[in-house]
């Protein structure tokens, strides 16, 4: 299955202008988390944009399907809303009820260590707090293409952080995540892909080995039913006892928790380890 699909798409400004992107092609699948590289202005940007549907080809088609979100390289803080009335109506303007888009809404501002500016007006907020708020419109509703253009630049570490698990875990879930970032180690050893964009062209690129093995959690729980979409693919097991026994990535076990937490009814964390030895299960996908 494709989730987006560039078809010799290329952009230009101006008939005379040269060519920022070039006969680019590229198709990707649900849980792509692809890096995109390039010099400064090589139109990695552009390429993101294309993607978003913030502008058009000059030539070319390009195809998504589903919704996409997108956090632009800056953002304009000149709205006249504060945060959590701004992240209601983005909310509601993506497909959300009006409690949904609330919920969520509390819930990033809340991960993202900004609940106490909620309503704080945009335009009286720092620069770092309004990134905040933009990388958060794009996580609300949980679109199928995600596109982070630079959007770690502003973040404070917490921030940063909190940006790569969401990344990472929207991905898990089956999002296609394509993102640009000027450090080079930004979610190594979590991105599926990388492409370099160079003289208009785009090209893969090898993407580094991972170092050492993968470090893995197991965590049991008490709840009937697992819920869907969990991040990080975790396989399981039902015990004797009823609970269930997870078993994930130890980079996705944050993220699992939460999922669990917040996506099944009268759910108990029984517990947590490193998983040392643990007998095979069944994947999260298989039932019964």
């Amino acid at each position: 299955m494709e989730r987006l699909r560039l078809s010799g798409a290329g952009k230009r400004y101006g008939r005379a202008s040269p060519w920022v992107l070039n006969a680019v092609d590229l198709a990707l699948g649900p849980g792509a988390l692809v890096r995109v590289e390039g010099a400064n202005g090589s139109g990695k940007s552009t390429l993101l944009k294309l993607v978003a549907g913030i502008e058009p080809p000059s030539r070319g088609r390009v195809q998504v399907a589903g919704r996409r979100a997108y956090v632009p390289e800056r953002f304009p803080p000149a709205l006249p809303f504060d945060p959590a009335g701004y992240l209601r109506h983005l909310g509601r303007i993506q497909g959300l009820s009006t409690a949904r888009a609330a919920e969520r809404a509390e819930f990033w501002l809340d991960r993202f260590g900004i609940a106490d500016r909620a309503g704080t007006p945009l335009r009286r907020l720092s620069k770092g707090t309004c990134q905040k708020v933009a990388v958060a419109q794009a996580l609300l509703a949980e679109a199928e293409v995600l596109l982070l253009d630079e959007a770690w630049t502003g973040l404070d570490q917490a921030a940063r952080s909190a940006l790569d698990e969401a990344a990472v875990e929207q991905a898990a879930a089956g999002a296609t995540v394509l993102f640009v970032d000027h450090d080079p180690t930004r979610l190594a050893g979590h991105a599926t892909a990388a492409h370099r964009v160079e003289k208009g062209e785009l090209m893969e690129v090898q993407l580094p080995p991972p170092d050492g093995p993968q470090e893995l959690v197991s965590i049991r729980v008490a709840l009937a039913e697992l819920p869907e979409r969990l991040p990080g693919a975790p396989s399981w097991r039902r015990e004797p006892d009823g609970t269930v026994l997870l078993r994930v990535g130890a980079e996705h076990s944050d993220a699992l928790l939460r999922r669990l937490l917040t996506g099944a009814t009268a759910v108990r964390v029984l517990d947590v380890r490193t998983a040392a030895g643990l007998p095979e299960v069944r994947s999260a996908g298989e039932r019964g």
